[in-house]
């Protein structure tokens, strides 16, 4: 590991957040931190979003011989949208963090957080004493997306809470930090296929299934699902597989990736879930709600409801028995 990053961090409307974080995503390995302000409130054991407030994207990448480029890279793309609306994106901030400084600097604002009626997010450094019907996940996000902030994250749970059965088994497409493999986990599954395209994401849901005590029910693998075309929906590093029909169906499959990739997969995300079982789709901004939409519907997905928080579409719906 390096012993020095790079910290790069933009403040985006709430609008221009999906196409910052796949502008970022184009060009590195690690998750994208979306981070919302928030106001903590019941003595830090609940909070509330300020809505319409600017939202900052954080990323982090090895401060090496690339990093160079990679910043400018990011930086271009980021140009580019400001063409489109100069008031939406910020500039790019650059900060060189110790890998040590970096790993317990941002822990100060991350506090307990309960998703749905019954899971907790409880920060592996604080102190949380649940109620009787609550779940509490232990979770070190690590440098992986997935702290249960952003509204894609709270309104899965929601839904998952909804539709997980006893001994179901989960395909969680996009796991970031393994917070929803965990969540269905607790809340009765028997076991979880936890995938995503970044090294630090998988290595994030690997030790946090072992904090939870759960490393034996969670196969966190650096991998993807066929694109619509059959082909990678985007161009893999190396050691990332493709998967197809091999992998079997799943009772529950969770997408929490964004409107664009969902769309490509959608074909694949359907294939994965059983005939009757759950689809949950969400990271979907409301601008390319119909794009996600109408390629799940034509992939097979039925009784589709959906929640909205701010800009942001989750969906669920059912694979069609038969």
């Amino acid at each position: 590991m390096p012993a020095y990053w790079l910290e790069l961090s933009v403040t985006s409307s709430p609008e221009a957040v999906e196409a910052v974080t796949e502008v970022i995503s184009r060009f590195t390995q690690g998750g994208v931190a979306i981070e919302e302000p928030y106001e903590l409130l019941d003595d830090g054991q609940e909070h509330e979003p300020v809505p319409g407030a600017p939202v900052t994207c954080r990323v982090w990448i090895p401060d090496d011989a690339d990093a160079g480029d990679t910043q400018a890279r990011i930086e271009n793309g980021l140009s580019m949208l400001r063409m489109i609306d100069a008031s939406a994106v910020g500039s790019l901030q650059v900060t060189r963090v110790a890998e040590e400084d970096w790993a317990n600097a941002w822990k100060e604002h991350y506090q307990p957080l309960k998703l749905g009626r019954r899971v907790v997010i409880r920060p592996s450094w604080r102190e949380y004493q649940p109620e009787s019907d609550e779940i509490v996940i232990d979770l070190d996000p690590g440098m992986a997306f997935g702290t249960g902030l952003h509204p894609t994250t709270r309104n899965c749970v929601v839904f998952l809470e909804e539709a997980i059965q006893p001994g179901a088994r989960v395909l969680d497409v996009g796991c970031g930090s393994g917070i929803l493999s965990l969540a269905a986990l607790k809340l009765g599954a028997a076991s979880a296929l936890a995938l995503d395209v970044s090294a630090v994401a998988v290595e994030a849901t690997r030790e946090n299934a072992r904090i939870n005590g759960l490393a034996e029910r969670v196969d966190a693998r650096l991998a993807t699902l066929e694109g619509a075309t059959g082909e990678p929906y985007l161009p893999l590093l190396p050691g990332i597989e493709t998967l197809g029909a091999e992998i079997g169906t799943y009772d529950l499959v969770l997408a929490n990736i964004i409107a664009r990739v969902i769309a490509q997969l959608a074909p694949s995300l359907l294939r994965a879930t059983r005939p009757g079982g759950a689809l949950i789709a969400s990271g979907i901004i409301q601008d390319r709600r119909d794009e996600a939409l109408q390629a799940l519907i034509a992939a097979g997905l039925k009784d589709i409801r959906e929640v909205v928080e701010g800009d942001w579409v989750t969906l669920i719906g059912r694979r069609a028995d038969g």
